[in-house]
């Protein structure tokens, strides 16, 4: 009989866990419809909803919040070894955006990170990168894959409507067969340069050929032969395929390829469009992470992408998948939207409309980047110190501890030097202490909501509240942590990142409408 670690060195490679991430709010698509009436006459009836992040959110924060949706809230997160983040709106184009991530992820330093882009197909292609990582046989640990998009659209545009903000999170490894949750069994891959989009560097919004074009040319002719390949690799006919995910702005469009491929129909899964939109580079890993969630022991899913070429992956799903299950999962994010139908807001959280500031909100924040790093434990992954002799929680951890009356401990008010050893905050329940709401000073969804938050087992931060309805905050109010845009250099451009609090949700948790 083989033990554990024989197991793990000779089991299958394959899906080890998977999450999601859908900003809260929602917008309705007839407000976009109403406010562009009079130039756009012809959006009017459109129905559903779209997210968009709030102005504190945005790919990387979308990816720390989907990673823990899949990783949960345990402590040790040692056997992650690698982090790959696909985007096509990355905030910094010089800087290991990944690496930000893995900081808030309080990931070991001895981790690999990788930032993807170009292609709206990126994400695909850094899971079949990661798998086949996996099957090396130096592979060492697991393989997280995060998937985020944060686009820019123009006002009164057809993408305005069509588009979405969102993540994914899919940890990949070797494993036992009691924890591959879907077994990898063949890739196929295209690569041509056919251009259907383009954003040059220093734009934000795509230019987009003609669709007609894109349709017959592109996806007709191209997502076929990357399923074809799939399908050879994995030693299976199309017939098989039980769960068939492809994203596509273009209408029934997952349903021509999945007939010129000879899929099913009933295979085909709910694009999610009507009520969150497309959320490109994420979209496949999304949709991915929600057909797990219904998946049963002996299914193939087949997982395909269109762009500059096409990617496609086919998966078996094990007897194991029924041992998994994501803190919040997609299907929990899609039931705590909540809808908005003020467009001007949903314009300014995006950047196409500069409100006034006035004079409080006129600041120069430069960032000290020394700074930035030494304290970057505490700042990016809501470290603390708790004292060794007291139990005595500090934020942020200092070198100096006043000790109390704890046995062993010196004197109280004695300072005791480097007592204090790392105690994680970002995982632990907390309750409000007391809170504020006020329209005094600039914030860019004001009331700004603040307050005292006390943690479990010790603790005690001022913090910013995120994601709130007016009337939701009161003393002991539960509240969780989520990584967020603290605030920006827009002088130099720079983003900077610090945690916050909202209050605990859960699915069933009754939304109020915002306006």
């Amino acid at each position: 009989m083989s033990d554990a670690r024989s197991d793990t060195k000779n089991g299958p490679i394959g899906i080890l866990g998977y999450g999601g991430y859908l900003p809260r709010m929602r917008l309705e698509r007839s407000a976009v419809a109403q406010a562009n009436a009079w130039f756009a006459p012809n959006f009017a009836g459109k129905k559903g909803t779209r997210t968009f992040a709030n102005w504190d959110e945005d790919s990387i924060t979308m990816a720390v919040a989907a990673a823990r949706d899949c990783l949960g809230a345990g402590e040790d997160r040692s056997r992650i070894k690698g982090v790959t983040l696909a985007s096509s709106t990355l905030p910094f184009a010089e800087r290991m955006n990944s690496g930000i991530v893995a900081e808030a992820l309080t990931l070991d330093d001895d981790l690999e990170t990788l930032d993807l882009t170009g292609s709206q197909r990126s994400a695909l292609a850094g899971l079949a990168q990661a798998l086949s990582k996996a099957s090396s046989p130096s592979a060492t640990g697991e393989i997280l894959v995060l998937a985020a998009d944060d686009r820019q659209t123009r006002p009164a545009s057809a993408a305005e409507l069509e588009v979405g903000d969102g993540a994914a999170a899919i940890l990949v490894g070797r494993g036992p067969r009691d924890r591959v949750l879907a077994e990898l069994l063949g890739t196929g891959t295209v690569s041509v340069d056919f251009v259907d989009h383009f954003r040059p560097a220093g734009e934000d919004v795509d230019y987009v050929w003609e669709e007609r074009w894109i349709r017959d040319e592109g996806v007709s002719k191209l997502v076929p032969q990357a399923i074809e390949r799939a399908l050879t690799a994995a030693g299976i006919g199309a017939e098989q395929i039980d769960t068939f995910v492809f994203p596509s702005t273009l209408a029934k469009m997952d349903a021509q390829v999945a007939k010129a491929c000879g899929i099913r129909p009933d295979a085909l899964v709910d694009s999610l469009a009507s009520g969150i939109g497309d959320t490109g580079v994420a979209h496949p890993l999304l949709l991915l992470a929600h057909a797990l969630e219904k998946a049963r022991p002996g299914q193939h899913i087949l997982v395909a992408q269109f762009g500059s070429g096409a990617q496609a992956l086919v998966f078996r799903v094990t007897d194991a998948i029924g041992s998994f299950r994501p803190r919040v999962g997609v299907s929990g994010w899609i039931a705590r939207g909540v809808s908005e139908a003020n467009y001007t807001k949903f314009l300014s959280f995006k950047g196409s409309l500069v409100l006034e500031k006035g004079m409080r909100g006129e600041q120069d924040k430069k960032t000290a980047l020394t700074t930035l790093y030494r304290h970057r434990k505490a700042i990016l992954g809501l470290v603390a110190g708790r004292d060794e002799a007291t139990g005595a929680v500090h934020f942020p951890p200092s070198r100096l501890s006043l000790s109390g009356n704890s046995a062993g401990a010196p004197p109280v008010g004695t300072p005791a030097q480097d007592s204090q050893r790392p105690y994680k905050l970002a995982e632990r329940g907390a309750k409000v202490l007391s809170w504020s709401a006020e329209y005094l000073s600039y914030h860019p969804s004001p009331p700004n909501h603040y307050g005292q938050v006390d943690f479990d087992g010790g603790g005690r931060i001022l913090m910013e509240f995120t994601d709130i309805t007016k009337g939701e905050i009161d003393v002991g109010t539960p509240m969780e942590m989520v990584f967020r845009i603290k605030d920006k250099d827009e002088k130099r451009g720079f983003t900077r990142y610090f945690w916050k609090a909202t209050p605990v949700r859960s699915a069933s948790t009754p939304e109020k409408k915002e306006h």
